[in-house]
């Protein structure tokens, strides 16, 4: 996932800027070509939501840790451990951990009640159209917000590759003009792929990603003989801090404490509940599937995770001391492969970092564009009764949509910090989606009432919180910077509070709710209730059915 994104403006030229960009267009036409081939059947609802239920385990489990690894993890994990040592691998160590509950608690269960989306799951014995709704908002939102990091993270990129600087002020600049050209690339991966061909997309990424690392890994440790306590001691002599220690970036102060306390319960929560995520159970024909999927997922984003570890503490003993600092955090990773292979080497890995950011932003248009088109299109407007064809035209065009608004946002936020925004995709998943999920699957006197208050109380209290921290305003790293200060919350990230919040309000919710409705109302959500048990369970009656390619 994401910890940060590159320095942004004023980055100096690195490389061969024509090889960098020359290798990624290669990437770009072959993918192209790729999700016009598997993709000419995407005609319906199932074809192009889910790809038809036809992709086995492995490759779904491949794909996921596509969407899961995004290019600011790559970038900013590694950076992180190198600047800070110990608690940069922390991010890693949270983010692996974080799908132990993803495969615990939703995987399986969730693929047998669901369909397309997170809201089919809440509308099973909810109220269809306020639960549809405010499920459509909350995965609107996260995938938002996740967008815009991706989106700006291509501009920061671009900076450090090309030599393109970020002008404060000015819209319509070389960087700006990259992060469109992204945006064309990935509405037309939605528009004609679909959810199998953006799941291609993510695959062939996935892959890239992973043996690009690995080959970084592999050099790195062979100029230390192949021996870790080598390169660690290296990276140490090398670095300011001491990066064998906990506490350079958390523990200085008990708010610092907290505040990575926090961060950790909303990364790991915040997955299970990721819009994204969870629409790729779908795109398998049976739980045993879904379940093998997370099983490959955690395998290889654990393994990637390994390498990251050698690629941070990698960049802190080979890259120059002058060149990598707290300001350029994320340049850990490029700067390494420059220093190892030249330009051919980091015009491979700046490749793979463009791709990433592309699949990922695939990845997010295509689940906001099911969501509105399944959820409040289908489901609300037209009732559950919409015309044939017309929902996926309808998807096809929120994908347009999607893609204009990240494309403006991303081009908005560069030159910001918009980690923010990351942070506040993970909580917002952990603080509205998770836990009204959990209820709805676990709790059988979980009420539409309780769902809305679970949803909206979570979505609000975490949004504002985060405008209230010091993120937005108050340091020199807010957005508003130093001279605008209204950050009433102590705390970067509102996990610890907006999560158990929303937890406590789908309590409070269910039992305001409990007495309304009449008695073969509430007899109808007891059956229902124990109908969703028994499928979530068994998978009996399931919706989902396998469809060849």
């Amino acid at each position: 996932m994401t910890t940060g994104l590159l320095a942004q403006g004023g980055a100096s030229q690195l490389g061969n800027p024509y090889l960098n960009i020359g290798i990624f267009l290669a990437f770009v036409v072959v993918t192209l070509f790729i999700v016009y081939r598997v993709s000419r059947s995407a005609t319906t609802a199932s074809d192009y939501y889910a790809a038809g239920s036809s992709f086995t385990g492995p490759q779904n489990g491949v794909a996921i840790s596509g969407d899961y690894l995004s290019a600011a993890s790559f970038l900013g994990i590694a950076g992180a451990i190198a600047v800070n040592g110990y608690d940069g691998f922390l991010y890693s160590i949270g983010f692996l951990v974080a799908w132990l509950t993803a495969l615990l608690l939703v995987a399986e269960l969730l693929r047998n009640v669901g369909r397309f989306t997170l809201g089919d799951v809440l509308a099973f014995r909810m109220k269809q159209r306020p639960v549809r709704a405010a499920a459509a908002v909350s995965t609107l939102v996260v995938s938002f917000f996740y967008l815009l990091a991706q989106m700006a993270g291509a501009g920061g990129l671009i900076s450090l590759l090309l030599g393109i600087p970020n002008t404060p002020g000015t819209i319509f600049d070389g960087q700006s003009i990259v992060i469109a050209l992204v945006g064309l690339v990935m509405i037309v991966y939605v528009l004609y792929g679909g959810m199998r061909g953006t799941t291609w997309v993510q695959i062939i990424k996935a892959t890239l990603l992973v043996i690009g690392a690995a080959v970084m890994t592999v050099w790195v440790l062979g100029l230390y003989g192949f021996n870790l306590s080598a390169l660690l001691g290296a990276a140490n002599d090398g670095s300011p801090t001491n990066l064998l220690n906990a506490g350079n970036q958390y523990g200085k102060t008990i708010t610092s404490r907290i505040d990575f306390l926090s961060l950790a319960v909303a990364l790991v929560l915040g997955t299970a509940g990721l819009p994204h995520v969870l629409m790729r159970f779908y795109t398998v024909p049976t739980a045993k599937e879904a379940r093998r999927s997370v099983n490959w997922a955690i395998w290889i984003i654990g393994i990637f995770y390994l390498f990251t570890l050698v690629i941070g503490y990698g960049a802190a003993a080979i890259v120059p001391a002058n060149l990598l600092s707290s300001k350029n955090v994320n340049d850990a990773a490029p700067l390494l492969a420059f220093e190892l292979g030249g330009t051919v080497l980091l015009g491979v890995v700046s490749a793979i970092a463009f791709a990433t950011i592309l699949a990922v932003v695939a990845g997010l248009t295509i689940t906001s564009a099911a969501s509105f088109a399944h959820d409040v299109y289908a489901s609300v407007l037209k009732e559950g009764k919409p015309e044939p064809g017309s929902e996926v035209r309808v998807a096809r065009r929120t994908a347009l949509v999607v893609g204009f608004v990240a494309v403006i946002g991303g081009i908005l936020a560069n030159g910001q910090n918009v980690a923010f925004l990351v942070a506040l995709a993970f909580a917002v998943a952990a603080s509205a989606n998770l836990p009204t999920l959990l209820y709805s699957l676990f709790w059988k006197k979980f009420n539409t009432t309780g769902a809305l208050f679970s949803i909206y109380g979570g979505l609000v209290s975490c949004v504002v919180l985060i405008v209230f921290s010091p993120v937005v305003s108050g340091s020199s790293t807010s957005i508003f910077g130093e001279g605008t200060d209204f950050a009433l919350f102590p705390l970067s990230n509102p996990g610890i509070v907006s999560i158990p919040l929303s937890f406590l309000l789908g309590v409070v919710g269910t039992y305001v709710g409990a007495n309304k409705g009449t008695a073969a109302e509430q007899e109808e959500h007891e059956r229902k209730a124990a109908e969703m048990e028994v499928r979530s369970m068994t998978g009996a009656g399931s919706s989902n059915t396998a469809v060849s390619h």
